[in-house]
């Protein structure tokens, strides 16, 4: 299992930021999802981008492949994601997404999530496979005023890369990129934050 090591903790750490857009649940079939990558939280290197399914099982597949035949995977030393799951309900593995990419994940949300009331929706809305990615990410921890989920990452790192990756926000400016272009491309304008 890959790991950043603590001589690899540079001031211009590759991030990859990646958020999906706003949807309409009742009239879109899918959703658009950004990927920001970032040199530390100082400069913006290229942008990805790919679909998945609202509510549906593709998002680990759909995102892996995003970033597995990105010219930028090379050089990305860790993914950060905005949430364990994109257009609504579609669940992101974050076990198997660093499995498949060998690249070690860290999920940010603002808000500590409540992992039973997670689990429960997705149990009442017929998502029983989806549960065991949910209970696999792990406890959420708090930094700062975020909550993390980890893997193929030590807490220690991963504190150490918010710091360099965050620059005008509380979250890594890749995460908050990514954000504010799915935005955009989807409304026409950006707006709201991570």
């Amino acid at each position: 299992m890959p790991y950043i090591s603590a001589t690899s903790m540079k001031k211009e750490i590759r991030l990859l930021g990646i958020d999906d857009g706003p949807f309409n649940r009742g009239k879109d079939k899918t959703v658009i999802i950004i990927g920001a990558f970032f040199r530390g939280g100082s400069f913006l290197d290229g942008v990805v981008s790919t679909r998945a399914k609202i509510d549906g099982i593709d998002a680990t597949k759909k995102i892996t492949a995003m970033i597995n035949k990105s010219k930028f995977k090379k050089q990305i030393q860790c993914i950060l994601l905005n949430g364990i799951a994109v257009g609504g309900f579609n669940v992101i593995d974050i076990s198997k997404l660093r499995e498949e990419t060998g690249i070690p994940v860290i999920v940010i949300v603002r808000r500590k999530p409540d992992i039973n009331k997670i689990i429960a929706t997705l149990r009442k809305i017929g998502k029983t496979k989806e549960i065991n990615a949910v209970k696999i990410a792990g406890k959420s921890l708090k930094i700062n005023n975020l909550y993390i989920q980890l893997s193929g990452i030590s807490l220690d790192k991963a504190q150490q890369i918010l710091k360099i990756g965050t620059a005008h926000a509380i979250v890594p400016e890749a995460l908050r990129v990514a954000h504010l272009i799915a935005g955009g491309v989807v409304r026409g304008e950006s707006k709201g934050k991570s």
